[in-house]
């Protein structure tokens, strides 16, 4: 059986593909991988679909034994990766053979690395994703020391790729639209300007930040507001005022007004920002309350 055996998981291990979108009707998240770009990239490393199922996982710690001869590919922020205790380095395609041992170290900057192997992770599929959903628990369930991951037929390996990890910057400058409930707020563009830190509450359904509360105008003070649809990238505003960024695994629906919506492209450098990272929202727009 051509398999992946979990040693050690980590502090958070999950199977996540490039999600299930399109069931927001049923009350599913899109889940999938936060950054998707690096997932994608460790795939095409290993000559897999971009959309084959690999391993995110939270601030390293995974170690994985092959059980047959496979490539694996690390990505992410930059990290150690050793095979058997030495050290092959991530960002490029590494052979395994059966009985040996890949680790990843905690990365230095950012919060997620993502593992492809050839053939990709084979565990069954719902509602058409192999992804873990946090927050509707579908899917595989978080890897434990002890799980047998199988592997899917490996392909032909794909074009090369030009590979340069990044650092995760400490702080963010985050592209953002006005949203549904902008007109609630006072000065809503000087007041998400400002600096926010990212929380340790933060998980794969949103990001919660601190900061200067976001006051509502006079008129909306009291408001209350009946749950309608939520996209990736919300900025939701509860009562206290403090933003909150919903990322893949978000539901579906909400009660609270979303201020403003993160551009799809800056998704990925949310996924890797860590407690403590700083955080500032940036419109180009004028129309805010409108």
């Amino acid at each position: 059986m051509r398999a992946l055996e979990v040693l050690r998981p980590g502090p958070l291990a999950l199977v996540q593909d490039l999600g299930r979108p399109g069931y927001a009707h049923l009350g599913v998240p899109p889940s999938g991988a936060l950054d998707v770009p690096a997932l994608k990239l460790a795939n095409r490393l290993v000559g897999n679909d971009e959309a084959a199922a690999g391993v995110e996982c939270l601030f390293g710690g995974l170690r994985l034994r092959a059980t047959t001869s496979c490539t694996i590919a690390v990505t992410g922020p930059a990290v150690t990766v050793e095979v058997d205790g030495r050290a092959v380095g991530s960002h490029s395609p590494v052979w395994l053979a059966a009985g040996q041992v890949v680790a990843i170290g905690a990365p230095a900057t950012g919060l997620r690395c993502y593992l492809a192997v050839s053939g990709g992770i084979a565990v069954d599929a719902e509602l058409g994703s192999r992804s873990r959903d946090v927050l509707s628990e579908i899917g595989p369930a978080p890897l434990k020391t002890g799980d047998v991951l199988p592997l899917g037929t490996p392909s032909l390996p794909g074009g090369a790729d030009v590979v340069l990890p990044t650092a995760a910057p400490a702080e963010l400058v985050v592209p953002v639209e006005p949203g549904p409930r902008a007109h609630w707020f006072e000065d809503l563009a000087t007041g998400l300007a400002k600096t926010w830190t990212v929380t340790s509450e933060s998980n794969r359904v949103g990001l919660r930040l601190d900061g200067a509360a976001l006051v509502r105008r006079d008129e909306y003070a009291e408001k209350e507001l009946p749950s309608e649809g939520l996209l990736t990238g919300a900025v939701q505003v509860p009562p206290n005022g403090l933003p909150v960024v919903f990322l893949a695994d978000h539901p579906t629906t909400g009660g609270y007004p979303v201020a403003a919506v993160v551009r799809q492209a800056s998704l990925p450098a949310l996924a890797q920002a860590r407690p403590g990272t700083l955080l500032r929202f940036h419109s180009s727009t004028k129309v805010w309350n409108r």
